[in-house]
């Protein structure tokens, strides 16, 4: 099953609900970041948010989840737009630790204390930001605390990943409910527990069940209305323009040292680990732009 996500409501108007089938754009994250069993599942839980967050943004909107715990993982870090795109990285991509009851400890990995971000850049408009306390680490009950916290937007919040026994990512995947301005908070409490009856996203999307599926499930089979669906992917905007530009406003001092010291110039994006190599030659050239 390809990448994508799924818009919807139910037929009422009161929900606002949104799932996607993740399990690629996980699995290359896993291979350019080479993380650990647990490092894949917390990166890959994150990554699955930022595509369920910012789906309801418009144009060249950017949204930056920022998870910065005390655990041995460091802080993740994931940006993604409206078109489906998400990247991102963590601080320690090799930190792991043992299995707690027979699942992967996401939560001590990531840690139980720390700040969860979430920066909204909305193009020529204000950048809004907002923040709270790690409730878990768990990633999707803290993303539920920040909507009912920091946006007074009650959510359902599932986010999971299975890793298969070569370390792959074998499915992944979530779901994003919210209720509506003046929504009863028991409508949500009834999904919640419909919730804890299914089998976990990762398993679910792992037997086959597609989002709407996944939603219908939730929703009820006649109750889920599709607005509309896209594919999503892991895109780094990172290019041998960009890091060029980034070279040149290092100043000149900088572009002198690398030229003097080393042979050449290694530079490596955080979020997608590509690397791109400078020679003499090449930094000689930027040394001049940097002086014109």
């Amino acid at each position: 099953m390809k990448d994508y996500l799924v818009v919807g409501t139910d037929k009422k108007g009161n929900l606002r609900v949104y799932a996607t089938v993740s399990t690629g754009l996980v699995e290359e994250a896993r291979k350019r970041h080479r993380t650990s069993p647990t490092a894949s599942a917390a990166l890959g839980r994150a990554l699955t948010a930022g595509v369920l967050m910012s789906a309801n943004l418009k144009g060249d909107d950017i949204l930056t989840l920022r998870i910065i715990g005390d655990g041995p993982l460091g802080t993740i870090i994931v940006t993604s737009d409206s078109a489906g795109n998400v990247r991102g990285y963590t601080q320690h991509p090799g930190a792991d630790l043992p299995s707690r009851n027979g699942k992967l400890d996401v939560g001590g990995l990531v840690g139980k204390t720390g700040e969860l971000y979430v920066t909204k850049n909305m193009g020529l408009k204000d950048t809004y930001t907002g923040s709270v306390p790690i409730v878990s680490g768990e990633i999707g009950e803290d993303i539920a605390y920040y909507y009912a916290s920091s946006e007074q937007i009650p959510s359902l919040v599932a986010l999971g990943v299975l890793i298969d026994t070569d370390i792959s990512v074998k499915a992944a995947g979530g779901y994003l409910i919210q209720a509506f301005p003046g929504v009863a908070s028991e409508e949500l409490a009834v999904l919640e527990e419909r919730a804890k009856s299914l089998p976990s996203i990762s398993s679910l999307i792992n037997e086959g069940s597609t989002p709407e599926e996944v939603l219908k499930m939730l929703l009820g089979e006649h109750n889920f209305v599709e607005l509309n669906k896209r594919p999503v992917s892991f895109l780094c905007r990172c290019s041998r323009e960009k890091i060029e530009q980034v070279l040149i406003s290092i100043g000149e001092k900088e572009i002198i040292d690398i030229i003097e010291n080393q042979k050449r110039a290694e530079i490596r994006c955080h979020f997608c680990n590509e690397k791109y190599y400078f020679e003499k030659h090449e930094m000689e050239k930027l040394l001049q732009e940097a002086q014109n």
